[in-house]
Order: structure tokens, then C-alpha cells, then sequence
């Protein structure tokens, strides 16, 4: 199977445009804890992030340019948004839909993913927007047999908020939960009990970070227009 298409000069045209809209919406993108989640090599990562917002692929964009830049980077997309937003379909997108023959296609194009060098899958594996706080974390089971499928590679759980803090804009906040090395012998099930638990413990030691809001606890990814008393600059 082919791989999904990526038009580099199109992807970095929308990187940057990517990163401008962050910049504009948002006080800083931060990270807790630490900053590079560490390169596989060669092996596939995958990226499993819960999925509070639609601003959750652009937070994607500012972390494949750090944590894990150097890697091709892929992601799933509802087929009928695809259909509707075409330029997604030339910077590693591909069309899903909730269907049997769906799942199969996800899991086809997913190994194909996987067994490129240096290629990293982001996915939102709850399959739909929920609040950071919702427990427990219920995630779809294409990416459980997705790892179940594989002989190598890391699961990098990703949790992500984005809370108001002080500022008119609010804050863009990820913490890179602890990474799952992929090895055969654990059923699909399993794999998505784990990851599930890996992300959830993700998104509460966030969270406690965002209550605390002390931002020195975080390393800033990418810093924003702030606004001053109130008013936007």
C-alpha cells in the first residue's frame, strides 16, 4: 500500500501558518516535564494524544517541529472532513470513517505507516472531542490492534489542555506521558488497556500542573502575542 501524500513546500507553508495561529490564539505552547520524548531510531512512534479541541492538530504541528522533528509524520482524519478540507489530503492525512471497513482501512494504511523508516502516527484515539477531566479514558480500539500488530516501535501517550491562566488567551499545555516500547505477545486489548491508563496518568499529572499554574514548571515550545491590560495587541 502507499503511503498517505506528503507535498513538503505545501506542509511547510501550513506549518507556518499553523504556528502564526498559535501564536495569535494562544498565551504559549508548554510542555511539562521534559521537552524531547526521545527518537526511536528508525522504529515507528506512535503519537496517542486525548482529544479536547480543535486546535489539538496545530499542537501536533508545534511538537513535530521539537520533540520529534526529523520523523515523517502521518495522521488520521474523519473521511468526510477530508472530503471537505482537500489540501489535508497532500500533508499526511488520510480518511477514516466509523465503519468495519473503516477500522480495516485505518489498520492497513497504519502498518503501511509503520513500516517506514523514521515515520511517526498521531492519533486521537478517543474518536471524538471530550473534556481533559472525563474518566476513565475510553479509546477506540484501532490503535490496541494497531501495536498488537507490530514487532517494534514506541507508543508515546500524549496529554493535552488548554486552560486560561492569567492572560485574555489561554494556554496551550502537553505532557509526554511514559513511553510504551511496542514488543509481541500482548493482545490488542491489552495493549489498549495500557495505553488508555498510560494517558490518563498523562492528563492527571497535566492537569495538576494547570491548577498549580505556576509556569515555571513548564519548558515554553512557543511563546504568544500576549495582550496587555486586557486588551488585544
Amino acid at each position: 500500500m502507499s503511503l498517505p501524500p506528503i507535498r513538503r513546500p505545501l506542509l511547510w507553508g501550513f506549518t507556518l501558518s499553523g504556528r502564526r495561529l498559535m501564536r495569535r490564539h494562544f498565551n504559549a505552547v508548554r510542555v511539562l516535564g521534559e521537552v524531547r520524548p526521545g527518537d526511536p531510531g528508525i522504529a515507528p512512534a506512535i503519537v496517542v494524544m486525548n482529544h479536547p479541541s480543535w486546535w489539538d492538530p496545530l499542537t501536533a504541528l508545534v511538537l513535530a517541529r521539537g520533540p520529534l522533528f526529523g520523523r515523517t509524520h502521518y495522521a488520521p482524519i474523519e473521511a468526510k472532513q477530508l472530503s471537505r478540507y482537500r489540501v489535508f489530503a497532500s500533508l499526511g492525512f488520510f480518511g477514516v470513517d466509523a465503519s468495519a471497513a473503516g477500522a480495516r482501512a485505518f489498520l492497513s494504511t497504519s502498518l503501511a505507516i509503520c513500516a517506514s523508516p523514521r515515520a511517526t502516527l498521531w492519533v486521537t484515539a478517543q474518536g471524538r472531542f471530550s473534556d481533559p477531566r472525563e474518566r476513565p479514558v475510553a479509546l477506540l480500539p484501532g490503535v490496541g490492534r494497531l501495536a498488537s500488530r507490530l514487532s517494534g516501535g514506541v507508543v508515546w501517550p500524549l496529554a493535552v489542555e488548554y486552560p486560561f491562566w492569567t492572560e485574555r488567551v489561554p494556554e496551550a499545555l502537553v505532557h509526554w506521558g511514559r513511553p510504551l516500547a511496542i514488543e509481541s505477545g500482548r493482545s490488542a486489548e491489552g495493549w489498549t488497556a495500557a495505553i488508555s491508563a498510560e494517558l490518563a496518568g498523562a492528563m492527571d499529572r497535566l492537569a495538576a500542573a494547570s491548577l498549580a499554574r505556576d509556569a515555571t514548571a513548564f519548558t515554553t515550545l512557543l511563546a504568544g502575542r500576549r495582550a496587555r491590560h486586557g486588551v488585544a495587541p
